[in-house]
């Protein structure tokens, strides 16, 4: 009877102990397959190696040693191209870098190609940017490949967009980074660029010393008309009083030319202090009193004039 309630009491020991086990091992087999997807990633869960569903952001469980799931960044990635001496086409060697700004699509079709269609997108990427700046730089010349970066860019981002349409990203943008040209070509570069500045300020000197000049010249001009304005404004006053002098020298003065001579000799014997016989009746008489103011005696014919 007491073996057998220990053989009893050794069985529901055993019992419990597998069920421990087991619960064990089902919560490790639970907390193994846990899986947490970021807003950031996008999963891709797996099953015997066979694409089995896709992953959003949140909680997931897979069985563990059956699924798989692979995490991939959706977010935006900048990839430099790395520096490269390119051959332009007048001959000189330059050093070119760019940069390539790329996210892969958060869609379930576009996570699965980046995975599925293409090896290592990124060196891809970098690969594929090195030799399309090859093709494009290698067709222009040292200047005009960096007068027209732009150009570059927009190149270089078409082809890209056209070459990874199957790759399930998005090319958002390409920059050029630096186009450098040989150290000795810099330099003779840089000379011309600072003979152009200088012959630039030579003109822009010149022009404005040519304003200034038309503008001291039309100074001139308008001082000298103020002067020659002046001047025949002066002469036509003076041509004025001239006519003024001649009008009243033709209404006094007409036809009394001996008058003026006997006043002329008048005045000249009034300086000697001389008597003079003037005769009545005389024109002169009337010059005398109309210069003195008084009225001449018509009646007595030899009046006879003392002298003044």
């Amino acid at each position: 009877m007491f073996r057998i309630k220990c053989l009893t009491l050794n069985q529901i020991n055993m019992n419990n102990l597998i069920i421990l086990i087991i619960v064990g091992a089902l919560l490790l087999l639970f907390f193994a397959g846990i899986r947490i997807v970021r807003p950031t990633h996008r999963g891709l869960i797996e099953r015997f190696g066979k694409y089995n569903r896709f992953a959003n952001p949140g909680f997931h469980w897979i069985i563990p040693g059956i699924d798989l799931m692979y995490q991939v960044n959706i977010t935006e990635k900048m990839i430099n191209a790395e520096p490269q001496e390119i051959i332009t086409n007048d001959n000189l060697n330059a050093k070119v870098d760019a940069q390539v700004y790329f996210k892969i699509t958060n869609d379930e079709e576009s996570v699965k190609n980046s995975q599925y269609n293409v090896n290592n997108i990124e060196y891809q990427i970098v690969n594929l940017a090195r030799t399309t700046l090859r093709n494009i730089i290698g067709t222009m010349t040292l200047k005009s490949a960096n007068s027209e970066r732009g150009k570059i860019n927009k190149e270089l981002h078409g082809t890209l967009l056209d070459e990874t349409k199957s790759w399930g990203i998005q090319i958002i943008r390409t920059e050029l980074k630096e186009i450098d040209p040989p150290k000795d070509v810099q330099e003779t570069m840089n000379k011309i660029v600072k003979a152009e500045n200088e012959k630039i300020a030579a003109v822009d000197y010149a022009t404005a010393a040519e304003t200034k000049a038309d503008g001291e010249k039309r100074a001139e001009i308008r001082r000298a008309e103020g002067v020659k304005q002046g001047q025949i404004l002066r002469a036509e006053g003076e041509a004025q009083a001239i006519a003024l002098v001649n009008e009243a020298a033709e209404k006094y003065f007409i036809g009394n030319a001996q008058v003026l001579r006997k006043i002329q000799a008048l005045e000249t014997s009034l300086k000697d202090n001389s008597k003079i016989v003037v005769p009545a009746g005389s024109d002169l008489v009337n010059v005398l009193g109309d210069m003195a103011g008084i009225i001449p005696l018509r009646d007595k014919p030899d009046t006879k004039c003392a002298p003044v």
